[in-house]
């Protein structure tokens, strides 16, 4: 047994899981083991992931509570001696082709792309596949003998097929029973099959053997379909790279073991391994992997590239700025795979009702088999039948997968466009959203401010306000800050060493330099009682009135001038904001920005402009918005952090920048407005076709459990309807991983 001296997380990769059901198998296994705490069980990701207090439970333990109730269960990654392709190995009680052992994999060491074993192997190839092939041929063989056996031992065959077909399944609802989990499909199945041997209906009992076989095959063939696209998302990470030793050789390694410094070398239609700056050559990149960008760019020394783009036209040569596995791409997949563990509010929901139904459904079968016998003197055998069929139909199997299938299809069908989603809830409050609130600068406007000029006042000179107000602004991330420290490099000037230095949220900036306290901010929270009172009002009008954004710079409480600034909106904006005036949200703009700059970004754009907004002033107007209906906030990630998570959905533009992925719960990776509006379409289009897929699993069930109380359905299309059901909706998630929310607001 391993020690464990303090609480570690543990990752496995767990096979066979093909429905909502079936993950609810294995938590439950695992959370009755002592110390078992944190259970995320992720259906499309197979993935099981849990912590274990220190002196209880073993890694070891965890893996034969899976294995008990039927499921393979492997390291999550490579672990050492051991390939990714080795995680699993034979057949399991579940007849998935998963099987195999293997210790635990330490979250931190785990390559989270380890793929299952049986991954792109045909369906007859795989465990699962064979038992269908073998349970029909002994069907066949069944049919062929009973046609020269005497009428009285014509069923015996049948009874034989049943039972060898049965075996299996018994097994494991016995250990699912033992495990705490009476109610599941398997049991259904046992009870059913083995009533329709007792009351002689051999035949009917052998085919659903068969048909219930053939359904797990179908399901697993689905579900494995939905789990594609996740896959696809990580295959674009590079595997290898070719880096440049000191004396000029290139070797080949792992990319997982890149390291900021190295130089990469990147041929031609080569994806790039990691994160870097370009050192040597041009070329047109394609960025469709990571941002959802169709056209290539081009990028040349200085720039800065992304894991999984792709060198279209020359080789480069690359400065690797970030490990492998901290790539862009790399902390997208993980984001992704993360977010399909973040359960939505309905999965939960059915979640517990399923835990309610399958009891009462057992309990309905016992009153239709003996209520009609006892009370009304109907005949046992024709309702113990009835009774059967309808435990078969009893399995809640579609209505379990409808939501997670629907979920992990719109997650990788948007991280394929560039529409970060993180998670079921996220989806469904965005779907439910009724207002948008936009920052300004940098999510309405390109975010590249630049200097439009320099009024000194009190005879200073413009290279001194500018070399000051630099100085105060050195190591900030504020757009308008950059675009001050730009404007001094390009006029060459050297910045005095600012000490002290602190950023007043929503207000400005200080710093003492060169003995004197100077403050840089907006003219309306200025110190009072500053000097230079008209001729400041009049500048500070003047590039206000152009659309501007005036920075007073002051010091000592006396006003040394007013930088201009000035940021064009993106071309996209006005597209954006009547697409989603179009799909009835109402949106406006929240800025600190002037009344009179606000203005003449927000009125040609349609907008509703809210302007001179402190921090807290913002979170205000998103808390009043959200008394009027859902709310989702759209900024840069950096400056609204606040806004962003009070709204209901908090959406970053940034084209994979660490705050736009870690802090948001989505982000817009190719920088463009119009993906708000295509990402709430997409959102209204998951949960349209979650509603679909319950109001399918459920009419499909209340008919066939009428048919089979009545009598006009027998054992075998219960099983078949059961199964048509998991395929039916598992099929109509599936299509949203081709639904492109941007052609259809042109549809």
């Amino acid at each position: 047994m391993t020690a464990l001296t303090s609480p570690r997380t543990f990752e496995w990769t767990v096979t066979g899981m093909d429905c909502g059901s079936c993950a609810g198998k294995v938590r439950g296994a695992v959370e009755r083991l002592p110390g078992v705490d944190e259970v995320e069980v992720s259906l499309m990701r197979e993935k099981l992931r849990l912590r274990l207090e220190a002196g209880t439970s073993s890694p070891s333990e965890v893996e034969a509570a899976v294995r008990a109730v039927g499921f393979g269960i492997g390291p999550a990654g490579p672990q050492a001696g051991q390939g990714a392709g080795q995680a699993t190995g034979g057949d399991c009680d579940c007849h998935c082709g998963c099987g195999g052992s293997g210790a635990a994999a330490d979250v931190g060491a785990a390559d989270r792309a380890a793929a299952p074993d049986r991954e792109g192997r045909s369906w007859y190839r795989t465990g699962r596949g064979r038992f269908v092939l073998a349970t029909g041929a002994l069907l066949a063989a069944s049919w062929a003998v009973g046609l020269v056996l005497p009428a009285s031992l014509a069923g015996l065959p049948f009874v034989l097929a049943c039972l060898i077909g049965l075996a299996p399944v018994a097994r494991r609802a016995w250990s699912l029973a033992r495990a705490g989990m009476p109610f599941t499909i398997e049991m259904l199945m046992t009870l059913a099959a083995t009533g329709a041997l007792v009351i002689g209906a051999a035949q009917e009992a052998a085919m659903v053997v068969f048909l219930f076989a053939v359904g797990e095959l179908l399901e697993a063939v689905a579900a494995d379909r939905a789990r594609a696209g996740i896959r696809a998302l990580s295959a674009l990470v590079p595997r290898s790279a070719r880096i440049e030793e000191a004396d000029g050789r290139v070797r080949e390694i792992a990319a997982a073991d890149l390291v900021p410094g190295q130089r990469m070398l990147v041929r031609p239609g080569d994806r790039i391994p990691a994160d870097g700056t370009i050192f040597e050559g041009v070329s047109g990149i394609d960025e469709s992997p990571v941002t959802g960008e169709s056209l290539p760019v081009t990028r040349g020394p200085g720039d800065t590239v992304r894991a999984g783009s792709i060198a279209t036209e020359a080789a480069l040569r690359v400065e690797v700025t970030r490990a492998g596995e901290d790539s862009t791409i790399a902390r997208i997949v993980r984001l992704v795979e993360e977010a399909e563990a973040a359960r939505a509010p309905t999965e939960r929901f059915i979640d517990r009702f399923s835990r309610y139904y399958m009891p009462v459904i057992v309990g309905l079968a016992a009153l239709v088999a003996v209520v009609p016998p006892l009370a009304f003197g109907q005949d046992w055998g024709t309702f113990i039948y009835r009774a059967l069929a309808l435990l078969l139909i009893g399995c809640p199997c579609a209505l379990v997968i409808s939501v997670p299938a629907t979920i992990a299809s719109a997650l990788s069908s948007g991280a394929r466009r560039g529409l970060l989603i993180k998670g079921g809830a996220v989806i469904e409050t965005l779907a439910k959203v009724e207002n948008i609130a936009f920052d300004k600068t940098g999510t309405l406007t390109e975010g590249r401010p630049q200097v439009t000029g320099i009024v000194p006042l009190e005879g200073r000179a413009a290279d001194e306000v500018l070399r000051l107000a630099g100085a105060v602004e050195t190591g900030s991330s504020h757009p308008l800050a950059r675009a001050i420290l730009a404007a001094a490099e390009a006029r060459g000037l050297d910045l005095p060493q600012a000490r002290g230095a602190r950023s007043l949220p929503g207000r400005g900036a200080e710093a003492e330099v060169a003995g004197a306290s100077i403050w840089v901010g907006a003219p309306a929270h200025a110190p009072e009682g500053i000097g230079a009172g008209q001729e400041m009002a009049a500048a500070v009008a003047e590039i206000e009135e152009r659309g501007g954004s005036a920075v007073l710079v002051v010091a000592e409480g006396r006003a040394l001038g007013v930088i201009g600034l000035a940021d064009a909106p993106r071309a996209d904006a006005a597209e954006a904001v009547a697409e989603l005036a179009g799909m009835g949200l109402r949106a406006v703009m929240l800025t600190g920005d002037n009344p009179r700059a606000a203005r003449a970004i927000a009125e040609p754009l349609g907008l509703e402009p809210r302007a001179e907004l402190l921090p807290e002033d913002k979170l205000a107007a998103i808390a009043e918005m959200a008394d009027r209906g859902g709310v989702a906030m759209i900024g840069d990630g950096i400056n609204d952090a606040p806004a962003l998570k009070r709204a209901g959905v908090g959406i970053a533009m940034g084209a994979g920048s660490d705050v736009a992925l870690e802090t948001a719960d989505a982000a817009l990776l190719r920088n463009r407005v119009t993906d708000a509006p295509a990402m709430i379409r997409l959102s209204r289009a998951a949960m349209h076709t979650i509603h679909q897929n319950v109001a399918l699993a459920l009419g499909l069930k209340a008919l066939f459990l009428v048919t089979s109380v009545t009598g006009l359905t027998g054992l075998w299309m219960a099983v078949l309807a059961d199964t048509g059901a998991t395929v039916l909706v598992t099929a109509n998630a599936l299509r949203l991983l081709a639904f492109d929310p941007r052609r259809a607001a042109r549809d």
